[in-house]
């Protein structure tokens, strides 16, 4: 007799991540749970399981960064997304990166199944760009090689080529090794400094920003290993900025800073690519174990 197939159900909602484990258990799968993103991808390691159902919004790893490294870490498992009705620009983005399924809340359970146990095979990357790669690099060395030893090698070339790549090296450690450094972007100046005491007194670097628009010039000055991002400033919002930030410096983590009545937002704002969000008026051990966590996630991503 057949094992039954594993299935993970990824939801920071307990409720929720229970009532979509029993129906699948009901439909006899076998079913692990994780609360996030984070949690998600230790289990997608240690149980290999055959499809994934996760919700796009979560804490420690948004849903759309969970969908890429759990395909890069296996192309094979079966993703289904789960979303709200307010997501639905993230649909497409969430097809694109390889689930073969989205599906918004209130969920059907008929849906839901059937998507798992569709026949249809996740979406494979493109092939023809690796063989491009491939193809191209040996004709150039070949060529360029044998004209400069005769002329140039010892001199121009030879100081030339590794004075550029310690400045690489050193950075790249540095990135790892340095004093990790926090850009603060919140439009408060009373919590502003109220979290530079709190970061400097826990050895971490400080910048402080008082607005989106400079928070974004000084992630293209400087990239900071990490951002603390307030939800709603004057002018460009952190959600609205959220984005940029992350494009520019995919390295950062972003840890968005709300007040309650605006928690979905935040929520929100874990879809597309915050780290983590925290409840104002902060608390300082809850804040620095977010930092902390994120702080280590971003070292795994480096070293991996």
């Amino acid at each position: 007799m057949s094992a039954a197939p594993k299935v993970l159900v990824v939801h920071d909602d307990r409720d929720m991540r229970a009532a979509v484990g029993e129906l699948l258990r009901s439909e006899g799968f076998d079913v692990v749970e994780a609360a996030d993103g984070l949690e998600a991808l230790l289990q997608v390691k240690r149980t290999r399981p055959a499809g994934v159902v996760l919700d796009l919004v979560m804490p420690r790893l948004g849903g759309l960064e969970a969908i890429k490294r759990i395909r890069a870490f296996d192309r094979g498992i079966k993703i289904v997304v789960i979303t709200g009705a307010s997501d639905q620009e993230l649909h497409p983005q969430a097809r694109a990166l390889g689930a073969v399924a989205v599906l918004t809340k209130p969920l059907s359970p008929a849906d839901v199944v059937a998507a798992l146990r569709a026949e249809t095979a996740p979406p494979a990357p493109p092939a023809s760009v690796p063989p491009l790669a491939v193809e191209t690099a040996p004709p150039a060395p070949v060529q360029s090689v044998p004209p400069p030893p005769a002329e140039s090698v010892p001199l121009a070339p030879v100081e030339s080529a590794p004075s550029a790549p310690p400045p690489d090296a050193p950075s790249a450690a540095a990135a790892v090794s340095a004093v990790p450094e926090i850009l603060v972007v919140v439009g408060e100046p009373e919590l502003r400094d109220r979290l530079e005491e709190v970061l400097a007194a826990a050895g971490y670097e400080v910048r402080l920003m008082s607005d989106a628009a400079s928070g974004v010039r000084a992630v293209v000055e400087r990239a900071p290993h990490l951002v603390l991002l307030d939800v709603e400033m004057p002018g460009l919002s952190g959600v609205g900025v959220l984005p940029a930030i992350v494009a520019l410096v995919p390295a950062a983590k972003v840890i968005m800073l709300n007040e309650s009545v605006n928690i979905e937002l935040a929520k929100r704002s874990l879809a597309f690519g915050a780290f983590d969000h925290v409840t104002k008026p902060i608390d300082p051990p809850h804040l620095l174990q977010s930092i902390e966590a994120a702080l280590a996630q971003r070292r795994v991503d480096l070293a991996g």
